[in-house]
C-alpha cells in the first residue's frame, strides 16, 4: 500500500513540473510575440512620422513646391516622387528630407517638368513673339523694297526701249569692201598662175627668166628675153589670159 501511494506522489510531482515548463514556455513565446509586434508598432509609427515631417519641411520651403511632391517612407528610407521646375529645386527637397530626423537614406525619383526640361520660360514665349513681329515687319519692308526696285527697273526698261525706238543706228558694213579686196587678191594670184603657165608652155618663150606679178588685174612682166620676138610673145600671152586688163612690160633684151 505504502509503495503504491509513493508512486502516484512521484507521478503527481512529475506532471506538475511538465504542466509547469509547458506554462513557463508558453508565457516566454507571448512575450516575444508582444516583443516583436510592439517593435513592428513602433517602426510604422516612426515611418509615418518621418513622412509628415519631411512633408512638412518641403511646404514651409519657398523654394520647394510642396504640393507637387509625394513622401512616401519605409523603414526610415524616404522616397520623393513628382515634379520640380529646376534642378536646384530638386537638390532642395532632397537636402530637406536627408536633414529630417530619423531618416536614413532618400530616394529621388523627382523629374523637372516641361519648363524645367525645355528651358523655355516666359520671357522666352514674349521673346519669340517679339522677334516673330519683328521678323514679320522685316518681310514686310523687304516686299516693299522689291517693289519699289521692280517699279524701277519696269521705267527703267521703258526708258531704253523708247531710247532704242528714238536712236537711228547706222550700221557701217565694212565686209563687202574686205571680202572684195580678198576677192581681188584671190582673182590677181589667179591671173598670175595663168599667165604664168602659158610663159612656160610656149616654147618660143623661156618662161623660167619672166617674172609675173598681177595687181588689180594688172600684169607686169619683168625679166629677160633672147630677142624683140620672144618679148612680143611674152606680152601676147598675158594680154590674151583671161581677167587681165592690160600689160606693163618691164622686159629687157639680152644684147
Amino acid at each position: 500500500m505504502l509503495k503504491r501511494m509513493s508512486v502516484l506522489f512521484c507521478a503527481a510531482v512529475f506532471a506538475l513540473t511538465t504542466v509547469g515548463v509547458a506554462a513557463q514556455t508558453a508565457t516566454q513565446e507571448a512575450k516575444d510575440k508582444t516583443k516583436a509586434a510592439a517593435n513592428q508598432t513602433g517602426e510604422v509609427v516612426s515611418d509615418a512620422a518621418i513622412t509628415s515631417a519631411v512633408k512638412t519641411k518641403l511646404l514651409g520651403d519657398p523654394d520647394v513646391s510642396g504640393l507637387k511632391i509625394d513622401v512616401d517612407t519605409k523603414n526610415g528610407v524616404v522616397t520623393l516622387a513628382g515634379t520640380v521646375h529646376s534642378a536646384a529645386e530638386r537638390a532642395e527637397a532632397i537636402r530637406l528630407a536627408r536633414n529630417t530626423t530619423g531618416v536614413k537614406s532618400v530616394t529621388s525619383k523627382l523629374v523637372m517638368g516641361t519648363a524645367a526640361t525645355t528651358g523655355r520660360t516666359d520671357k522666352d514665349d514674349k521673346l519669340k513673339v517679339e522677334i516673330k513681329d519683328d521678323t514679320k515687319e522685316s518681310a514686310a519692308k523687304v516686299k516693299d523694297a522689291s517693289k519699289k526696285a521692280a517699279d524701277a527697273t519696269k521705267k527703267g526698261a521703258k526708258k531704253t526701249a523708247d531710247a532704242v525706238r528714238d536712236t537711228k543706228v547706222e550700221v557701217k558694213d565694212d565686209t563687202t569692201p574686205k571680202l572684195q579686196k580678198a576677192g581681188d587678191a584671190t582673182a590677181d594670184a589667179s591671173i598670175t598662175t595663168a599667165v604664168k603657165t602659158k610663159l612656160l608652155a610656149d616654147p618660143k618663150v623661156g618662161g623660167l627668166k619672166i617674172d609675173v606679178d598681177t595687181k588689180d588685174n594688172v600684169v607686169t612682166l619683168t625679166g629677160t628675153v633672147k630677142n624683140a620676138a620672144e618679148k612680143a610673145e611674152a606680152i601676147r600671152l598675158a594680154k590674151t589670159t583671161t581677167g587681165v586688163k592690160s600689160v606693163v612690160d618691164k622686159l629687157v633684151v639680152q644684147q
